[in-house]
Formats: structure tokens, C-alpha cells, sequence
């Protein structure tokens, strides 16, 4: 959802989107459309199954740019993106206020470009705040 805030800054490009859920690809109409299933590093088999879907899509889509809020499929993204030489841009999930998300913390550092979405969670190396997309 909070992509979708984001999604006038990606009128001009080609985009597909990937998520966990399949309700949203109405919501993504003109674009191309992935669902993956979810996955936690508490179960492997399911977090092997979306790392294969993950790379089957980054392969055939072959991005410039991978852009993700969170959780273990953005990580996941990102990670292969970075093998594939994309661009990366992490931005933590408005709903960690308290902290950053563990995926935040991990592949935050590995982002081309690191987000959050509250000030009080910026540091000078990252993440930085540059607004929020509520």
C-alpha cells in the first residue's frame, strides 16, 4: 500500500509489482503483476520456495531499479537485485515507529538508497528521512 502512494513518481517507468498478496493486483491495473508467497526465516522450506519465485521473476524482469517497504520478500528482492546490478532502495514501513524493521536494519546497509519514514529513526549513516508517504 504504501508503494502505491509512491506510484506517481513511477509514471514515466516501466514497473511491475511483486507482493504476498493477490487482492492487490486491481489496484495495479496497466502494470505487471506477481504474487509471491510470505515467508519468515522461522520457516525454511516457505523462505526457500519465495527466494526461487523471487529470482525466477527478477530474472525474467531483469530490473533497473528494485524499490521495497519491508518484510522478507523485500529483503529477499533487494538481495538479488543487488546481484543483478539494479539500483536498490529500501523504505522501512511507516508502521515501525518504535523501530526499525529487522529486514530495515539487515539490508539497509546493502541499499543504494536507505529510508525511514520517522525522523527520530534517522541516523547519519543511514537511514535517512526524507518525508513519509502516509
Amino acid at each position: 500500500m504504501q508503494l502505491l502512494r509512491l506510484a506517481p513518481a513511477f509514471n514515466s517507468c516501466d514497473v511491475a509489482f511483486v507482493t504476498v498478496n493477490r487482492a492487490y493486483r486491481s489496484q495495479v491495473s496497466g502494470h505487471r503483476f506477481y504474487a509471491v508467497n510470505d515467508a519468515t526465516r522461522w520457516n525454511k522450506l516457505a523462505l526457500i520456495r519465495m527466494t526461487l519465485a523471487l529470482a525466477f521473476i527478477m530474472i525474467r524482469e531483469r530490473p533497473d531499479v528494485v524499490v521495497s517497504t519491508g518484510a522478507a520478500p523485500g529483503y529477499v528482492a533487494l538481495r538479488i537485485g543487488r546481484l543483478m546490478r539494479a539500483r536498490t532502495i529500501w523504505l522501512d514501513s511507516a508502521a515501525n515507529v518504535e523501530r526499525l524493521s529487522m529486514s530495515g536494519e539487515k539490508m539497509g546497509p546493502y541499499a543504494d538508497l536507505w529510508l525511514t519514514q520517522w525522523e527520530h529513526l534517522a541516523t547519519p549513516d543511514g537511514p535517512q528521512c526524507l518525508g513519509t508517504v502516509l
